[in-house]
């Protein structure tokens, strides 16, 4: 396992893998240190930020030792092929707090925004079937919620909201590629669910009109511009 390069996953529970293998990354608390990490996206988290956004306000002023175990026992985790007293490559100590280096490849999170840019770009460039079949692999790498088990946490909230919304335009996009290349039947049901779920999203309303009056059902079409 030394040597192999750790992706990570973030759209839906929070795991590393190396290779095959699952990490195994501890309990809770230990996880939701990585998760904050993560969640900061290369940026350095201030050690005094981990401390109040990880602990209760009581705890956090006694807990700097407990962080340290925690960062000190990913670090075995995630790099365990690191010489003793060697260089940290990845859970990297910056100043007075720690950051993650990971490539954008090595993140599912990362991956999928390059992924759904990238899509957007080809539907721009009249290239639909590479949009589609780019966005069908993007959509194919959520689990669930976002980090799910810290999505109700503050410290996560924004950066859960930001990629369920780009979720919703990889959806639109997807939908966008199938009726451009032919196909309402398959992009409407989808559709469908996308504008009950979110009845306030134009642009889905849009393409459902649209994917109706395809498919001949003018009358539906005419309902859902309304």
């Amino acid at each position: 396992m030394a040597g192999e390069i750790v992706a990570f996953r973030v759209l839906g529970p929070v795991e590393a893998h190396s290779g095959d293998d699952e990490l195994d990354l501890g309990g809770l608390r230990q996880r939701a240190v990585l998760a904050r990490l993560l969640v900061a996206r290369g940026q350095v988290v201030p050690v005094d930020s981990l401390l109040y956004d990880l602990w209760d306000d009581d705890a956090a002023k006694g807990a700097q030792s407990g962080l340290q175990v925690y960062i000190s026992r990913l670090r075995r985790v995630l790099e365990p092929g690191r010489p003793r007293g060697g260089p940290n490559r990845l859970l990297v100590t910056v100043a007075s707090g720690y950051a993650l280096r990971v490539a954008p490849d090595q993140v599912d999170a990362l991956r999928f925004e390059a992924m759904v840019r990238a899509a957007g770009e080809q539907l721009e460039g009249d290239d639909p079937a590479s949009a589609r079949s780019r966005l069908e692999k993007a959509l194919g790498l959520w689990r669930g919620t976002p980090y799910s088990d810290f999505a109700d946490q503050p410290w996560a909230e924004a950066e859960v909201n930001r990629l369920a919304e780009l979720r919703l335009v990889a959806r639109e996009r997807h939908a966008d590629s199938s009726l451009r290349l032919g196909l309402p039947s398959e992009a409407v049901p989808d559709l469908e669910a996308l504008t009950a779920e979110h009845p306030l999203r134009e642009e889905g309303w849009r393409l459902l009109a649209l994917g109706l009056y395809r498919c001949g059902r003018q009358a539906d079409a005419l309902a859902a511009l309304r």
